[in-house]
């Protein structure tokens, strides 16, 4: 994906138009127009507003990284292994310290099954605060 590709979907999953997202950085529409579709490379200061406007790093607009922000963990959809819904439970450390939950008498399917639910709830949560 191209530095102007994902410019643009983070733009709209801001609900931003080019014009908007220039006026907010304050450059043309017309230079903007020309980043997104790759026919002016980008300059570093313009670099850094946009990623400052979408919420995101100058390292995920460049393809150096897919992680869009690092202060804002992405959630999988779903957990496939016991792997990483182990890594995902013993992440969270407020829920096994609260809960009382001992994973190493958790067989694999069950802490599969525990850690979904937990993102489960987490997305429900986060629906509620959104903002």
């Amino acid at each position: 994906m191209t530095i102007g590709e994902r410019i643009k979907r983070l733009r709209e999953e801001k609900d931003l138009t080019q014009r908007e997202l220039a006026d907010k950085i304050q450059i043309s529409y017309s230079v903007m127009n020309r980043i997104e579709s790759g026919e002016r490379a980008i300059r570093d200061e313009e670099l850094k507003k946009i990623a400052d406007v979408l919420e995101t790093t100058a390292d995920y607009l460049l393809g150096r990284t897919d992680q869009r922000n690092p202060d804002k963990p992405e959630l999988p959809a779903e957990f496939e292994t016991p792997e990483e819904a182990m890594k995902f439970i013993l992440e969270q450390n407020v829920i096994m310290g609260f809960g009382g939950f001992d994973i190493n008498k958790m067989n694999d399917e069950e802490i599969v099954e525990f850690a979904n639910e937990l993102l489960r709830q987490l997305k429900l949560i986060s629906y509620k605060y959104k903002r």
